[in-house]
């Protein structure tokens, strides 16, 4: 699909680069990537998506914007407040790049529908707020074959990483999955809420910006991916720290007897806290 002699110009600064240039750009011209959540880390992901021409970008969201969204949710505006997130979403990024194409899912996502909208995208970026979201995402993911780029933020720090364990490592074994990072959905209340504990609303930018940039890492297939690496910051220390992750045998989901074989097995709801 040949370029434009608008994007040509709008898509400068990428075609001169030699890791990207005109192939690199037509890749992402080609992708279609979904973005779960279009709140503080779904916002920077959309906004440099559609700004770096990325084709077709889903986002699905069933919630809101309200007041207490703009202190982090930049894609949003206070003229927006108690409309859709996806279609507030939708007009800033058309906005921003009329070449982009906009797909809005203003639903939840569940086991039920996951599969069918996964599908259909060739990276997924996931800026959920909770667990059982996030290893709803991730088995989707696995049974659908699409690379995920998983981020979280709390308070004043934020982690990032990369999972295709539908794909193997050199040694043969698969990249692991996000149950080798967590193994299974944390009771209730184990981890507070960010309307509980707050969040410093400039974070999500700084870890969503990264999360953009992988995926197109991704979509493009430059550089080294995150996968079997977990990246961590620290905000309020201003340092990064970066740990390997490993496959785990004994998982349910990609391990050498897993017992999860589908989305019907699992019960995505995170369980109560014991007494």
């Amino acid at each position: 699909m040949a370029l434009s002699s608008d994007e040509i110009e709008r898509y400068a600064r990428h075609l001169v680069l030699h890791e990207v240039g005109g192939p690199g750009q037509a890749k992402l011209k080609n992708a279609k990537v979904l973005v779960v959540g279009a709140g503080g880390l779904g916002s920077p992901v959309l906004l440099y998506l559609a700004a770096a021409g990325v084709g077709t970008i889903g986002i699905i969201d069933n919630d809101h914007v309200s007041l207490s969204n703009l202190q982090r949710q930049i894609v949003h505006t206070t003229a927006r407040i108690g409309e859709l997130k996806t279609l507030s979403a939708e007009a800033t990024l058309a906005a921003l790049n009329p070449h982009v194409n906009i797909i809005a899912h203003s639903e939840r996502l569940t086991a039920k529908n996951a599969l069918a909208i996964i599908s259909h995208y060739d990276v997924v970026a996931d800026g959920s707020d909770n667990f059982p979201t996030r290893f709803l995402v991730s088995d989707a993911c696995y049974f659908a074959r699409k690379t995920l780029v998983s981020a979280a933020v709390g308070q004043f720090d934020g982690q990032i990483s990369t999972f295709k364990p539908h794909e193997n490592q050199p040694d043969g074994t698969p990249w692991p999955s996000y149950r080798c990072l967590m193994g299974e959905i944390p009771p209730r209340g184990l981890f507070p809420a960010c309307e509980e504990a707050g969040i410093l609303g400039a974070l999500p930018g700084v870890i969503g910006a990264m999360q953009a940039m992988e995926a197109i890492k991704e979509v493009v297939g430059i550089g080294d991916s995150l996968a079997g690496r977990l990246l961590m910051y620290d905000a309020l220390a201003t340092r990064f720290y970066e740990t390997r992750l490993a496959w785990n045998p004994d998982n349910p989901l990609t391990g050498r007897n897993p017992t999860i074989t589908g989305m019907a097995a699992v019960n995505y709801v995170a369980p109560a806290m014991a007494d």
